[in-house]
């Protein structure tokens, strides 16, 4: 057997990344592309590597040489690369392929070994590897039958979204055996190319072979092997992602706060938000108006808050929309004045938008970093700030303070000259949540010093269309922070949102008892995780300790490399001690039996 690297085009999509050399050299985490399949390829049973060039030749030549180990390198020339396609450059090497069984490569993709191993230990001798569609692809797309059959390319003129799930991407990966290779695919080859020209791809080819009923080659459906094909700088940096190596790894994921629909197959654990809401048909009539919303302006600021107004029930003149709190946040802590009290472990994006210097800190003396509002108001009495941050229920700890008690704390905040700052985006996770939020005119009233914060992606479960709400009766700080943001700050999807959420109330009241019920569930499961610490939680989250012999770090790694479940490390955030730490979402049930699974089967095991 032999291999045929495809690798004369240009890559003009990775921009300065192929400004001088092939797209096969561009590096993945410090390896080139062509490097790494040739490793690969040198743990095979190949009589020799067969690479046709163009683009870059001579760099891509010199760089590999006439040998990789014991395999020998073979190239062909596509001097005309810039004018053709890849049906061309196959075309150029068809003698070669002919002489021998092939695995037919291109070179700008990136996969785990097991791949050659499906093609290889699978009897039939005309293989192509296909993975079933998901939103990141692109490219040919082919429908099997039972058998696994091709029995259709789908061209880019015939695909339709609506058929998707009956879709697979070719991974562009191939087995061809000498006779398929001589007596069916190079004769269709060289008669496509005479009838339709060498602007095409060999794809097209095979297409006109499924057309004839013709079973000769087969799907081989991957299911969890790893691979992606590398275009432009995007998807580098996702390719750097999935195949980071251990001291890496994490970086790269958490360094991209979300965008992980281009992982479909990960499960999440540092996602918090209500995993039941989308269930509700709100998300089908923002869907059902579409194409309006991309199409239109959103509202200025003054429709905005008067439709926020209509929606959380609080005046106009005190709610503020937001591209998300985290513009809120921003927008908040430039215009307080004076220091600013904390309580750690706590959500760092009010803290990190502060001068250290100005940082009055809380930790709580309790080995689950419980603390209630007569802890804060013993603490803060005794080391005054001028605003003080409670998250209620706090993050990581799930820390809750009743409302009654952080009534109390307002009204102490008041008598003592502090600003008060209560962000709630998980309150609606507690236990009685329908009575436990601040976002009342009365209260908000009582209290003008308090500063209400509320992130809609948590508990509604909408984090894509970036919508967050502040809220207080001091109308001087709320018409400073409006003239600080954008006219058109939150976009039209999220202000439609919230022009139809009310009729969608009733939904939001089940999502959220259906959410309480799982997390006691959940909570019971983590329990019987023996090497777990699993701390109370009125939040969509658990922080968890975990127990000697086994580490944060590692458990965290493993769970992504072997069951694909990302989760988040939380040893070393500021305020806990030198324990390992890790936080824990809670998803649907059945994202839950999954991760539970995954921790039962590492439990059973050594560490």
């Amino acid at each position: 057997m032999q291999a045929i690297i495809l690798a004369a085009g240009m890559g003009k999509r990775l921009g300065e990344y192929t400004k001088n050399n092939t797209k096969c050299m561009v590096p993945v985490n410090g390896t080139p592309l062509i490097d790494r399949v040739l490793h690969q390829l040198s743990k095979l049973q190949l009589t020799r590597v067969v690479i046709v060039v163009g683009y870059q030749s001579q760099n891509l030549m010199r760089h590999l040489g006439d040998h990789y180990g014991h395999l020998k390198i073979e190239y062909v020339n596509n001097p005309v690369y810039d004018k053709t396609n890849n049906i061309f450059s196959l075309s150029l090497a068809k003698d070669k392929l002919q002489e021998d069984d092939t695995l037919l490569i291109e070179s700008d993709l990136i996969f785990d070994d097991a791949l050659f191993q499906l093609l290889l230990s699978n009897p039939h001798p005309n293989l192509a590897l296909v993975a079933k569609y998901e939103s990141w692809m692109d490219g040919t797309m082919v429908r099997i039958d039972r058998d696994n059959n091709i029995v259709n390319f789908i061209t880019k003129d015939a695909f339709r979204y609506q058929d998707t799930d009956n879709y697979y991407k070719t991974v562009n990966i191939y087995k061809f055996s000498k006779d398929f290779s001589r007596n069916k695919y190079i004769p269709f080859l060289d008669a496509y190319i005479k009838a339709v020209g060498n602007n095409e791809y060999y794809e097209n080819v095979l297409r006109i072979i499924s057309f004839l009923n013709s079973h000769d080659l087969k799907a081989l459906p991957i299911t969890t092997e790893k691979w992606y094909e590398i275009d432009d700088k995007q998807d580098l940096d996702i390719a750097e992602a999935l195949f980071a190596d251990k001291k890496d790894v994490l970086r790269k994921y958490y360094g991209r706060f979300g965008g992980f629909w281009r992982f479909p197959q990960m499960l999440d654990y540092c996602y918090l938000v209500n995993p039941y809401f989308n269930e509700s048909r709100i998300i089908d009539e923002m869907e059902a108006n579409f194409r309006t919303l991309v199409a239109e302006y959103p509202s200025g600021m003054k429709v905005n808050s008067l439709i926020a107004s209509k929606c959380w029930g609080v005046r106009e003149e005190y709610i503020i929309p937001g591209n998300g709190a985290a513009e809120l946040i921003n927008v908040l802590m430039e215009l307080l004045p004076g220091t600013l009290g904390i309580t750690r472990p706590t959500f760092e994006e009010y803290p990190n938008r502060r001068d250290k210097a100005s940082l009055v800190t809380f930790i709580p003396n309790d080995h689950e970093y419980r603390y209630s509002a007569a802890d804060l108001m013993a603490f803060f009495g005794k080391h005054h700030a001028d605003n003080l941050l409670l998250i209620n229920p706090d993050n990581p700890s799930g820390n809750f303070i009743p409302i009654d008690d952080v009534i109390a704390l307002a009204a102490w905040c008041q008598d003592h000259g502090t600003r008060l700052i209560v962000d709630e985006s998980f309150v609606d996770f507690s236990k009685g949540y329908a009575d436990n939020s601040l976002l009342r005119n009365n209260i908000l009233e009582a209290y003008p010093q308090m500063v209400v914060m509320k992130s809609i992606s948590k508990s509604y479960g909408v984090p894509g269309i970036r919508l967050g709400i502040l809220c207080s009766a001091d109308t001087e700080l709320i018409g400073k922070m409006k003239k600080e943001v954008s006219i058109w700050n939150i976009n039209s999807f999220a202000e439609y949102f919230m022009q139809i959420f009310n009729k969608y109330e009733k939904d939001y009241a089940r999502a959220c008892e259906k959410f309480i019920a799982e997390r006691d569930d959940f909570e019971r499961q983590l329990r019987q995780i023996g090497f777990l610490r699993v701390m109370p939680s009125q939040a969509n989250y658990f922080l968890c300790e975990v127990l000697p012999p086994k580490d944060a770090n590692g458990l965290v790694l493993t769970m992504l490399k072997r069951y694909n479940i990302l989760m988040r490390d939380c040893s070393g955030k500021t305020g806990l001690d030198d324990k390992q730490y890790m936080r824990i979402a809670v998803r649907s049930h059945e994202d839950n039996v999954r991760l539970i699974a995954a921790l039962k089967e590492l439990d059973q095991q050594n560490p």
